[in-house]
């Protein structure tokens, strides 16, 4: 009877296999079932961070046209802050804030920091890239936020997650067009904005995604919606052409991922490479 060891000469071919090969066949052993639904909530975190990118973006837009004042902008972001530091607070009780041992006497002044270092090389943030043409400037700043959203930190465990490098790209992106905007406080108050956003607003957004799903959903589309309205103040066919790119995202994308799944077809059995469940390290000493 033909046997599934090396070690012994056997009068059978070198690939010879028996009836008993198959029977340990195994398909899709760890392959993950995932659920509509299920999956389009994951996508809000996409959808909220292209709406952050359009909301910046639209902000700007403004600001350079002159129908938004730096002083109501950042009475603006003000508010919002300070209401989005107390929901992140209230969410969890201030369990997370005693876990890290943060004080809010600790928030406080590092949020003065960083507006008196912010607002004191506002002219040199302005000045910094008047060598560089407009076109310049825009091309750089779109391929910047373009790689703010690619390295950005969805919750996949995967290589090219960098949470640090999507945020650096971001303000990058947001000082470049900070310095095409007409004065110094227009700049300052450009680049406080875009912290608020790609910093502090995708850390409430993981809060309440992780303690509140249902408000999560509802600050996805009411986000949404807003940077559709904003969009569709400078341009109609880009909040259509907008609006079609969540839909797919949320919508159309979910289906696809569920119908290749019944596709997949991975196979297991006795071919696979050995694992070494021993323990070994006494050969290490």
């Amino acid at each position: 009877r033909w046997q599934k060891v090396l070690y012994e000469r056997q009068p059978f071919p070198d690939n010879y296999v028996d009836q008993r090969f198959l029977e340990e066949l195994r398909k899709n052993v760890h392959a993950r079932r995932y659920r509509y639904w299920a999956v389009v909530f994951q996508s809000g975190a996409v959808v909220q961070q292209l709406c952050s990118v359009c909301v910046f973006v639209v902000t700007w837009w403004y600001m350079d046209a002159g129908m938004l004042s730096p002083q109501g902008l950042f009475g603006a972001a003000l508010v919002s802050s300070l209401l989005g530091y107390v929901l992140f607070d209230t969410v969890d009780g201030g369990a997370g804030r005693r876990e890290s041992g943060r004080t809010r006497w600790a928030d406080l002044k590092s949020t003065l920091v960083f507006a008196a270092f912010t607002y004191g090389f506002s002219p040199v943030l302005k000045t910094l890239t008047e060598s560089i043409s407009t076109d310049t400037i825009y091309a750089m700043s779109a391929l910047m936020l373009l790689g703010h959203l690619i390295f950005f930190d969805y919750g996949a465990n995967a290589a090219i997650v960098s949470s640090t490098l999507s945020l650096n790209m971001a303000i990058f992106a947001s000082v470049c067009l900070a310095s095409r905007l007409p004065r110094s406080l227009h700049a300052f108050v450009m680049v406080t904005f875009a912290m608020q956003i790609f910093a502090l607003w995708p850390m409430l957004q993981k809060k309440l995604k992780a303690q509140t799903p249902r408000c999560y959903v509802v600050v996805t589309v009411l986000f949404a919606l807003a940077a559709l309205v904003g969009l569709a103040t400078i341009s109609s066919v880009g909040a259509v052409l907008f609006t079609l790119l969540l839909l797919a995202i949320s919508c159309l994308c979910p289906y696809c991922l569920i119908r290749l799944q019944l596709l997949k077809d991975n196979i297991h059995g006795p071919w696979d490479e050995a694992e070494i469940k021993e323990d070994l390290s006494r050969f290490l000493m």
